[in-house]
């Protein structure tokens, strides 16, 4: 069965944001709203429940250790239930955990696209200092369509679909997009045959995803922002959410109505920015949601697919 565990259900920075005092991030360390914390994007997965992949390496990557101990199963002096690392982007909030698993007892397996890969080797070369450790084996991501498997994630196949998108500011090609920038995965467990797709970042439904979309049992996607100008609405910035690479939940052509055609899958939003109202959980928005079927997640949110 394929098990999906939320580490970090945040955006960059988490809830609350380090120096953040919006309402969102006030009320939340006051106590004044209903809402909880969040560390930053990452999922597990894992067909047994002993071996997982990490999905992005978070900055907070040690405390959602502490919180799942399935990823820390103490089997010997020295061990991890992580077996792999998948990265979706190069982006910083997905990537500077890999620095925190520098003491593994082995290289680390990483898979990610090319693309990723040469930002992770010279605009941010955190896989060059981790030679400097544990040492690294890079496994590439197809991103034509082929599927893949992890050695040591038995019983689940894995596809890639290249997202628009922009490479982070310390890319070389920062200006010059390339596909395999920023990828969804589609993944499928071999003997159920159940699925999920996961974006965390994903600035609209390409054509190109919907056939993975509608194959899919769960949607684990993008939950950035409510409105597009939700910064400035804010008073925290002038970015706008579709210009990060994030489609926004409200609104003509939103998240909200992007999911509308996939009734039967069971539709769940992550990477959730620290200004979003549907934090609040018995706020307006998250009604909203909940009248449509659509969930948020949260730290520690245990799905079965």
């Amino acid at each position: 069965m394929l098990k999906v565990r939320v580490l970090g259900s945040g955006a960059g920075g988490g809830f609350p944001q380090w120096n953040c005092n919006c309402d969102n991030c006030t009320g939340v360390r006051t106590g004044s709203l209903n809402a909880k914390s969040r560390t930053q994007s990452s999922i597990a997965i894992s067909s047994d429940g002993e071996e997982w992949l990490l999905v992005n390496a978070s900055p907070d990557i040690r405390q959602q250790i502490i919180d799942f101990p399935a990823l820390q199963p103490a089997r010997s002096k020295r061990d991890t239930g992580i077996r792999a690392v998948l990265l979706i982007d190069s982006q910083i909030d997905h990537s500077t955990g890999l620095i925190l698993l520098r003491e593994n007892s082995r290289p680390l397996e990483v898979y990610c696209t090319r693309m990723v890969h040469q930002d992770l080797t010279t605009g941010f070369p955190v896989l060059n200092m981790l030679e400097h450790y544990c040492g690294v084996v890079w496994n590439e991501i197809p991103i034509n369509g082929t599927s893949f498997e992890i050695v040591g994630i038995d019983g689940l196949v894995f596809t890639a679909l290249a997202l628009t998108s922009k490479a982070p500011p310390y890319s070389p090609h920062r200006e010059d997009p390339h596909p395999g920038d920023n990828i969804g995965i589609h993944v499928q467990d071999k003997t159920t045959g159940r699925s999920m797709f996961y974006a965390p970042g994903l600035a609209c439904i390409e054509p190109h995803l919907e056939p993975a979309m509608h194959a899919s049992d769960l949607l684990l996607v993008d939950g950035t922002c409510w409105t597009d100008d939700e910064m400035e609405r804010r008073g925290v910035g002038t970015r706008r959410s579709l210009t990060m690479g994030h489609l926004p939940q409200s609104g003509t052509g939103g998240m909200i109505e992007a999911l509308k055609p996939f009734q039967r899958q069971r539709k769940v939003l992550i990477h959730i920015n620290n200004t979003n109202p549907m934090l609040v959980e018995d706020s307006p928005e998250r009604a909203e949601l909940s009248g449509v079927g659509i969930e948020v997640s949260h730290d520690g949110m245990a799905i079965e697919v």
